[in-house]
């Protein structure tokens, strides 16, 4: 288990809207799901249209060197677009799920739940990154994943680190109690939120978190920090950052909250 840290900004994240963040950890540069297509329609496979409504606040060519993606799922344009596949082959490595460790090349490894990789650190030691469980929508897993496909989380440990959550596109408290319960408490939780839904999905539960239960998903994490990412730009994600004052206000928990920087 990492060392308890006391400095609530241990480390800046970086957020460019949608799901995407940067932050260095260990002295390694992370990137979470990178989405920097323009506004507009983005037809899926399978499944409804998703449109985004604002740009990035950053482009690809701003970011400086990644060292890790951290992709929760490959297979929605929402959490990896056309410049953000483009921005993967100039990466060292992207985790991700078994199934996209498969589709994305020799860059990609997959982490099925609890699998874990070590990263050398430039300054020495390690960084390590746990794949932890994530559910793309209310219900069982096996029934969700035959839908909206598989997702995973993350959390980051090294020495004299503090431990970081990555939520992923995650809707399940169930997973994050899980996840609280072998690797927990985390420092900084990176939460996926929004309460995307569609009409003619799950009759229209939501696909990720909603505010309540981004507020909740912190008590359960005992996290100290907050970051949300995954609330704005498409019009799918039907609660933005006043639904998560408001909750996490609600919850007594608003002192936690960090909405990060855009610049």
């Amino acid at each position: 288990m990492a060392s308890s840290v006391t400095t609530r900004e241990q480390f800046p994240v970086r957020v460019f809207g949608g799901p995407t963040a940067l932050f260095e950890y260990g002295g390694l540069r992370f990137l979470t799901d990178p989405t920097f297509d323009a506004p507009g329609d983005y037809p899926e496979s399978a499944g409804p249209v998703l449109t985004k409504t604002a740009p990035a606040s950053g482009s690809p060519a701003e970011l400086g060197s990644v060292d890790v993606v951290l992709l929760s799922h490959d297979e929605h344009a929402d959490n990896l677009d056309r410049a953000g596949r483009a921005l993967l082959a100039d990466v060292p490595l992207t985790l991700t799920t078994p199934g996209g460790g498969k589709r994305l090349g020799d860059r990609a490894r997959g982490l099925a739940d609890w699998e874990s990789v070590e990263l050398d650190r430039p300054d020495g030691g390690t960084v390590t990154v746990t794949g932890v469980p994530a559910v793309h929508g209310p219900g069982p897993r096996e029934e969700t994943e035959a839908v909206t496909g598989q997702v995973v989380g993350f959390v980051l440990t090294g020495d004299g680190l503090p431990t970081v959550y990555v939520s992923g596109d995650n809707a399940s408290l169930d997973a994050v109690r899980e996840t609280a319960d072998r690797l927990g408490p985390v420092h900084t939780a990176v939460l996926f939120a929004g309460a995307p839904r569609f009409a003619g999905l799950f009759d229209g539960g939501t696909l990720v978190l909603d505010s309540a239960q981004a507020a909740e998903a912190t008590r359960i994490l005992g996290a100290r920090r907050v970051v949300p990412v995954h609330y704005d730009s498409w019009t799918h994600f039907t609660e933005g950052r006043d639904e998560l004052q408001a909750a996490f206000t609600e919850a007594g928990l608003a002192d936690r909250l960090d909405w990060g920087h855009s610049g």
